[in-house]
């Protein structure tokens, strides 16, 4: 701890300008900004434990340094702006033990990156430090013999006792006896460790490069002896080979396994592994600016349902590896994932924990956040397509008060990240080690890229919105079809929303009201369609058609349930001044769970005390002229199609128009 409290009295004697003073030193007429980033609340986290050598779990000159260094799982706020360091699951007085453990193996691996980033980016020497002692104790963690070498225990307890069969139980279970998210993760700590100390230190890089090694033989066993099958799922083809089925998993996977190429371009199955999992991922994108999952890379290949913010880190590995891997194919899903999807995202509310497929937990986390951060820089800088950043910019602003509570939920003076912001605004003022983790990724990211930061920064408030909305079915103003309340809503790869759905038998009817907009929109209706079924729907808007529908998936596979809960877009957009859309069932059952509703231009607008931006996103199956900045105000328009590429620039004083291509999206900055 002494370190960290030297790190906060120079950053806070730096910002009164106190060191430059007491050495008689003149300050700069124009200041650096200090940086965003500040490790004083991840170092807070950080404890001592000194657990034994066995025969299965060892590390780096561990006889000669006995002392690891963790990070604390959770940090509960106090009074005071203080916080207390707990662990997960329930504690057993009498023990000192946890259900799950005090520090956890997924923690451990990222806080080692942050450090490993904050040392390349500020040359640090403590920060090099500490990632040292950090990627010491997750390679302790790491299993090295026997038939789970390679593989990662999860958990361990406050006097470095490992428990491999946490509770609440996690699969697998024991958690080192197959492939995880903490295997992934290890090899993202492992990757980027060996890539930033191979020159200063060869002899520890060597360490890190045999612990990747045996992560990728693991892989190779486990994961990768699948690379060429394919899961059936809900009728659809998916890769087998992703880790735990995972997109997310693989992802964290090979950002690692990316920056250990970069530095050692020779290993053959390394290169293999990574060219395999980014084979995987890409896979699993689909869709496009009207479709579901409307370009966006899904998170899990056993389920067509679902997408989460979390962990959705797939347009960076994407990115990453279509450069080491001299690949470009890579780049089209992250391309399409980061200029279709996420203009949505943002325009309906922003990076939400869940969509399940409607946004069934719109919580917001700095996991989500810096996800979505992270991918649009990544892929902007591998495709060139430097209007990304813009939206980057959007999603960085959360930080700073462009979410539901509209309050920072990022301190830059003690690098605090507050663990969420629910749907109503509630802020969870715990700062636990995810939230600080990720927090401190983003603020690097920011501090590296001096305009995305001063644009993320400016905006602090959400003028307005105008995106996708949701109608629940059970809402229906007047059916004479059954509400239904299952037990549970969740089916196993997907979720109802609200509080059931609506089941329409053949002949049924339903009408439902729409928010008023002055402009055309979308409709999606979400229907459970059950495995090889026949039923359809007819689609009205007054006297409009607006589509048949036929509700049917195929054979099952190896999804929890027969059937998928998927969005199913109507053809033709509501006339403008809309204000209902009925239904009937032609043949049934008919289970329509809500109706997502979208403007066919999408649109936002954050402010600042000095800057603001305006997002509009075409969701128009042809180009269109959209008018923007109706408030006036001098600033640059710029237009973009559905792979980021710049179409059009203007410098504009007023109200202005511009041709949106489709699927494409304009912004207009000021300030």
């Amino acid at each position: 701890m002494a370190r960290a409290l030297t790190k906060r009295l120079v950053a806070v004697a730096a910002s009164l300008g106190l060191l430059a003073g007491s050495l008689g030193l003149a300050a700069p007429a124009v200041a650096e900004p200090a940086p965003l980033s500040n490790l004083s609340h991840l170092d807070f986290l950080l404890d001592d434990v000194a657990p034994a050598a066995t025969a299965e779990h060892d590390t780096w000159r561990l006889a000669e340094e006995p002392q690891l260094v963790m990070p604390w799982t959770y940090a509960d706020a106090r009074d005071g702006g203080t916080f207390e360091r707990v662990g997960g699951g329930t504690l057993d007085p009498a023990t000192g033990y946890w259900g799950q453990g005090a520090y956890n193996a997924d923690d451990v691996a990222r806080t080692a990156v942050v450090y490993l980033r904050h040392w390349a980016q500020f040359g640090d020497e403590s920060s090099k430090r500490s990632a040292y002692e950090l990627l010491r104790s997750t390679a302790y963690l790491q299993t090295t013999s026997g038939p789970n070498a390679g593989n990662v225990v999860l958990w361990m307890q406050p006097d470095g006792t490992l428990n491999p069969s946490a509770e609440p139980v996690e699969l697998p279970d024991p958690s080192d006896s197959g492939e995880s998210y903490w295997l992934a993760r290890s090899l993202w700590a492992f990757g980027e460790g060996y890539a930033a100390f191979r020159d200063v230190d060869p002899e520890f890089a060597g360490f890190l490069q045999d612990r990747l090694q045996l992560g990728v033989a693991a892989l190779d066993r486990q994961t990768l002896s699948r690379y060429g099958q394919y899961l059936t799922v809900d009728g659809t083809q998916l890769p087998a080979w992703l880790i735990t089925n995972g997109a997310d998993a693989s992802a964290e996977a090979v950002l690692g396994l990316s920056a250990y190429l970069a530095a050692a371009p020779d290993d053959a199955a390394a290169r293999a592994a990574t060219a395999k999992l980014s084979e995987g991922i890409a896979a699993l994108g689909s869709g496009n600016a009207r479709n579901w999952p409307y370009g966006a890379v899904l998170p899990w290949a056993e389920s067509r349902s679902i997408w989460h913010a979390w962990g959705s880190q797939m347009p960076a590995a994407l990115a990453s590896a279509s450069s080491v891997l001299a690949n470009p194919a890579l780049l089209e899903p992250a391309l399409k994932d980061s200029a279709v999807f996420d203009p949505i995202l943002l325009t309906a509310g922003g990076p939400d924990n869940v969509w399940n497929p409607a946004p069934v937990d719109r919580t917001q986390i700095a996991y989500g956040v810096d996800s979505r951060l992270q991918s649009l820089v990544a892929v902007s800088e591998a495709a060139s397509a430097p209007g990304l950043l813009d939206l980057a910019s959007l999603f960085g602003s959360w930080y700073f008060g462009t979410n539901a509570s509209g309050l920072p939920t990022y301190d830059p003076a003690t690098g605090v990240t507050f663990d969420g912001v629910a749907a109503d605004g509630t802020v969870n003022r715990n700062s636990g080690a995810e939230s600080t983790i990720h927090g401190q990724l983003s603020m690097l990211l920011l501090d590296a890229h001096p305009e995305l930061r001063a644009r993320a920064t400016g905006l602090t408030d959400v003028i307005s919105r105008d995106g996708a909305t949701v109608v629940e079915a059970e809402t229906t103003t007047a059916t004479s079809g059954t509400v239904v309340t299952p037990p549970d809503r969740w089916t196993g790869e997907s979720q109802y929303s609200g509080t059931g759905y609506l089941q329409l038998s053949r002949g049924r009817s339903a009408t439902f009201t729409l928010p008023s907009s002055d402009s055309p929109r979308l409709i999606a209706p979400v229907i459970f369609s059950a495995e090889n079924s026949k039923a359809s729907s007819l689609w009205r808007s007054g006297y409009v058609p607006l589509g048949l529908l036929k509700h049917s998936v195929g054979a099952q596979g190896v999804t929890a349930v027969p059937g998928a809960l998927l969005p199913q877009a109507l053809p033709i957009a509501t006339p403008p001044k809309s204000t209902t859309v009925s239904v009937t069932a032609i043949t049934g059952p008919v289970k329509i769970d809500a109706l997502l509703v979208r403007p066919l231009f999408s649109r936002l607008s954050f402010a600042g005390p000095s800057v603001s931006t305006e997002l509009v996103h075409s969701a128009s199956s042809v180009a269109q002229r959209i008018s923007v900045n109706s408030s006036g105000g001098a600033g640059t328009l710029r237009s973009y199609d559905s792979r980021g590429v710049l179409v059009a620039e203007h410098a504009i004083s007023r109200a202005a128009q511009i041709t949106v291509k489709p699927g494409g999206f304009a912004i207009v900055t000021k300030g």
